[in-house]
């Protein structure tokens, strides 16, 4: 018979020094483990999805859904931002939106320095067609697609959410132009929306980045690319028919003029079309303030509540 052997309970300062590197490696690998399953259950539920090719170069979105979903969920598309010209589809600062049962599709699409514009916004159109025909597969709602991103993808999400028909802006890119690239709501995080203008408001450090940018992405700069400019700035393609919109931007931002916010804010209120403008009090370029928990929480329940009324 095994004899239970009784001991006193001893605090971890009271081990000696071999328990105590055994209890601390324990916790060690007990955080690890913590740790290792919250990455784990926010990686991609289906990775590099290919929704286009351009000759032998793919284009890939990752697909990430939420554990527990109606059968048909509202899907946001995420749009990295990197100036038009860096970033990919692994930055995703969003996640938090899983909790509340979106899906989300971040989206990779041709960088400025592969592909001037409109290449991005062909690309970006192309996976939301996409998206929409394999709708069933991905237990989304085909009329519940929100488009969303940040810096550079805040101004391609706006640009897409207001140029739905503008044929110079769907391209032909993919094998789904059968299907629609309209979207019910998009959502900018400090991003462009007039790059004719967006140089006039900059800062000294904002010029240092915009200027190269705008070079790469137009092929010029938006004064000797004045129609392409043009047709690059949500504010010239904003009508009656336009989605809801819900644009955040800080007023501390040295890179990306929150002007640029403020002007596509008036020709949404001009329009009398549906549009909140979130101002945050001291926020810099990409700061984690925009991507509270509280906030991300609040974005998310509204934009359910607003699609439930469409």
């Amino acid at each position: 018979m095994y004899k239970i052997k009784r001991t006193r309970r001893r605090s971890f300062l009271g081990l000696n020094q071999g328990d105590r590197l055994r209890s601390t490696l324990l916790m060690v690998g007990l955080l690890s483990s913590l740790i290792t399953h919250s990455v784990v259950a926010q990686q991609p539920t289906l990775l590099d999805v290919e929704y286009a090719r351009i000759g032998e170069r793919p284009l890939r979105l990752d697909l990430y859904q939420p554990e527990t979903s109606p059968d048909k969920s509202t899907l946001v598309v995420w749009i990295h931002g990197g100036a038009w010209r860096s970033g990919t589809k692994e930055t995703v600062p969003v996640k938090h939106w899983l909790k509340h049962g979106l899906t989300l599709a971040s989206v990779d699409y041709r960088l400025s320095g592969e592909a001037k514009f409109p290449a991005q916004i062909h690309d970006i159109k192309a996976a939301i067609r996409f998206l929409r025909s394999r709708a069933d597969d991905f237990h989304i709602d085909p009329e519940r697609i929100v488009v969303a991103g940040s810096s550079a993808g805040g101004h391609l999400a706006a640009l897409v959410g207001v140029s739905n028909g503008v044929s110079e802006l769907e391209g032909s890119v993919g094998k789904n132009n059968q299907y629609r690239s309209d979207v019910a709501a998009c959502v900018s995080f400090y991003g462009a929306s007039n790059l004719r203008s967006i140089l006039s408001q900059s800062t000294a450090h904002g010029l240092s980045v915009r200027v190269p940018a705008l070079q790469l992405l137009l092929g010029g700069q938006p004064d000797e690319e004045a129609a392409l400019a043009e047709l690059a700035s949500p504010i010239t393609h904003v009508d009656a028919s336009d989605p809801p919109l819900w644009l955040i931007h800080g007023d501390a931002d040295p890179q990306m003029p929150m002007q640029q916010s403020s002007e596509l804010d008036a020709a949404y209120r001009t329009n009398q079309l549906a549009v909140r403008f979130d101002v945050i009090a001291g926020g810099e370029h990409g700061g984690k303030e925009f991507y509270t928990d509280q906030r991300l929480s609040s974005i998310a329940n509204e934009l359910q509540q607003m699609l439930k009324k469409r």
